[in-house]
Protein backbone atom coordinates (compact mmCIF):
# COMPACT_ATOMS: atom_id res chain seq x y z
CA UNK A 1 0.00 0.00 0.00
CA UNK A 2 2.67 2.57 1.20
CA UNK A 3 4.48 1.66 -2.51
CA UNK A 4 1.02 2.67 -4.47
CA UNK A 5 1.14 5.49 -2.02
CA UNK A 6 4.73 6.55 -3.06
CA UNK A 7 4.31 6.07 -6.95
CA UNK A 8 1.07 8.33 -6.91
CA UNK A 9 3.11 11.08 -5.61
CA UNK A 10 5.93 10.48 -7.39
CA UNK A 11 3.73 10.34 -10.44
CA UNK A 12 1.60 13.45 -9.14
CA UNK A 13 -1.64 11.87 -10.10
CA UNK A 14 -4.73 12.84 -8.77
CA UNK A 15 -7.83 10.39 -7.74
CA UNK A 16 -10.75 11.68 -9.72
CA UNK A 17 -13.75 10.46 -6.58
CA UNK A 18 -17.01 9.14 -8.70
CA UNK A 19 -19.80 11.75 -8.05
CA UNK A 20 -23.36 12.07 -9.17
CA UNK A 21 -22.46 14.39 -12.05
CA UNK A 22 -20.45 11.58 -13.61
CA UNK A 23 -23.62 8.81 -12.57
CA UNK A 24 -26.13 11.06 -14.72
CA UNK A 25 -23.38 11.37 -17.43
CA UNK A 26 -23.23 7.95 -17.90
CA UNK A 27 -27.42 7.84 -18.46
CA UNK A 28 -26.45 9.48 -21.65
CA UNK A 29 -23.60 7.73 -23.26
CA UNK A 30 -23.83 5.26 -25.67
CA UNK A 31 -23.65 1.59 -25.21
CA UNK A 32 -20.54 0.67 -27.97
CA UNK A 33 -18.66 -0.66 -24.96
CA UNK A 34 -20.32 -3.94 -23.23
CA UNK A 35 -18.53 -3.60 -20.25
CA UNK A 36 -20.17 -1.22 -17.87
CA UNK A 37 -17.25 -0.70 -16.01
CA UNK A 38 -15.34 1.31 -19.01
CA UNK A 39 -18.50 2.82 -20.03
CA UNK A 40 -18.21 4.47 -16.31
CA UNK A 41 -14.69 5.72 -17.09
CA UNK A 42 -15.83 7.32 -19.79
CA UNK A 43 -18.47 8.99 -17.91
CA UNK A 44 -15.81 10.35 -16.06
CA UNK A 45 -13.58 11.61 -18.77
CA UNK A 46 -16.36 13.60 -20.25
CA UNK A 47 -17.52 15.01 -16.75
CA UNK A 48 -14.11 15.74 -16.14
CA UNK A 49 -12.35 16.46 -19.55
CA UNK A 50 -9.15 14.15 -18.89
CA UNK A 51 -7.90 11.67 -21.33
CA UNK A 52 -8.16 8.06 -20.96
CA UNK A 53 -4.90 5.89 -21.27
CA UNK A 54 -5.81 2.68 -23.06
CA UNK A 55 -5.06 0.46 -26.15
CA UNK A 56 -8.61 -0.07 -25.89
CA UNK A 57 -10.02 1.21 -29.45
CA UNK A 58 -13.68 1.48 -28.51
CA UNK A 59 -13.25 4.03 -26.26
CA UNK A 60 -12.38 5.88 -29.58
CA UNK A 61 -16.02 5.68 -30.52
CA UNK A 62 -16.60 7.91 -27.88
CA UNK A 63 -17.13 11.68 -29.68
CA UNK A 64 -14.96 14.14 -26.96
CA UNK A 65 -13.24 11.56 -25.20
CA UNK A 66 -9.52 12.15 -25.76
CA UNK A 67 -7.51 8.60 -25.94
CA UNK A 68 -3.98 7.96 -25.09
CA UNK A 69 -1.75 5.25 -26.87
Amino acid sequence: MEDVVSGMAELNLTVVPWTADHALRLFTVPVHHGDPFDRQIIAQALVEDIPVVTPDPVFKLYGGVKVIW
